[in-house]
């Protein structure tokens, strides 16, 4: 398993590194992660402790809908 994982990896980051358009749509859907997860919390002005919490947030998010598919 491991082997696999670390193939699929090398496939994504190659196909990351050669396509432009797969490349920004990670590139948006990070964001948007970030961006929704931002507009989730009601703290209107963050320290960096908030905003930590809420990239970690973003992140499992972002991953969450990742392996949905």
């Amino acid at each position: 398993m491991k082997d696999q994982v670390k193939d699929a990896v090398e496939i994504l980051t190659k196909a990351l590194k050669d396509d432009e358009g797969l490349y920004y749509s990670y590139q948006s859907n990070i964001a948007m992660a970030f961006k929704d997860e931002y507009a989730r919390n009601k703290i209107k002005y963050m320290n960096k402790d908030i905003i930590h919490k809420v990239s970690n947030q973003a992140a499992k998010n972002f991953l969450d809908l990742w392996i949905k598919f």
